[in-house]
């Protein structure tokens, strides 16, 4: 299936920029680690093109992540919101 076709009802969403920027990497560094031109993580950091699986478990390998942190098929939140979830208190009954 082509990227075009499958890009409606399957999209692939990543945070490829934003691990880059906080490791404060270029799409230049990136891309010579992942052996790709910098046109190509653009590209992937915009969704215009989806990374073959070995093009992902490439760049996962840079970020030392697992492939579900990096990419996924729903929207990512904020990463705060993922981080810093309030603290639910455990094991306190009705009665204190």
């Amino acid at each position: 299936m082509s990227p075009a076709r499958r890009g409606a009802n399957l999209p692939i969403f990543n945070r490829i920029a934003v691990l880059r920027a906080e490791r404060r990497m270029s799409r230049v560094q990136l891309a010579e680690l992942i052996e790709v031109n910098p046109q190509t993580v653009g590209a992937l950091e915009r969704g215009d093109h989806y990374p073959s699986l070995d093009l992902a478990l490439r760049i996962c390998a840079v970020f030392e992540l697992p492939v579900e942190a990096v990419f996924s098929r729903t929207e990512f939140g904020p990463l705060s919101t993922e981080l810093y979830r309030p603290v639910r208190s455990q094991g306190v009954d009705k009665d204190g």
